[in-house]
């Protein structure tokens, strides 16, 4: 442990690599839409939540979205913390369950939650015009699971890294 700063430290520390850890998955994720891996943007799905607005629902899904991956930081802290230690390899282990969860059952639900998401059973309408992701995402492209599971990875070996180098 390099300092103490007692618990504004360690809260500090753990928003501080949060983003940081939020900002690594979203470079992943976002690099891969943009080289044609992904069609996955869930900063534009958790926008589309919020706002019928396509331009202004990454704007707002990316400030949920960022929020978010603070959240789920805390939640890998809390397990560093029941466990009593944190590595890289225990946070990335974290980030393998994290995106499993959601590509096999937080993607495939979505269409039945979310307001402006076709549904696998009814086509697109007027007000449901987003393609679901369906099983692991793949409607999104073959590549999707591997970007996902590996930015989600990144994700967790960042936090378990740094979780106590404050």
């Amino acid at each position: 442990m390099l300092r103490d700063f007692g618990i504004l430290g360690v809260v500090g520390d753990t928003l501080l690599w949060s983003l940081i850890a939020t900002a690594a998955l979203t470079v992943i994720l976002q690099g891969s839409q943009n080289m044609g891996l992904s069609r996955l943007s869930i900063p534009f799905l958790v926008g589309t939540v919020f706002t019928g607005n396509r331009d202004r629902a990454v704007l707002v899904g990316f400030v949920v979205y960022t929020i978010g991956g603070w959240l789920f930081a805390i939640g890998y802290h809390l397990v560093f913390l029941s466990v009593g230690w944190a590595t890289w390899w225990l946070g990335a282990l974290l980030g393998l369950l994290h995106a499993a969860v959601l590509l096999v059952s937080v993607l495939p639900v979505l269409p039945h939650i979310h307001p402006r998401m076709a549904s696998e059973y009814a086509g697109p309408t007027v007000l449901r015009r987003l393609e679901p992701p369906g099983f692991l995402g793949l409607n999104y492209g073959r590549e999707t699971p591997i970007c996902t599971v590996a930015s989600h990875v990144v994700f967790g070996a960042i936090l378990g890294a740094f979780a106590g180098a404050g």
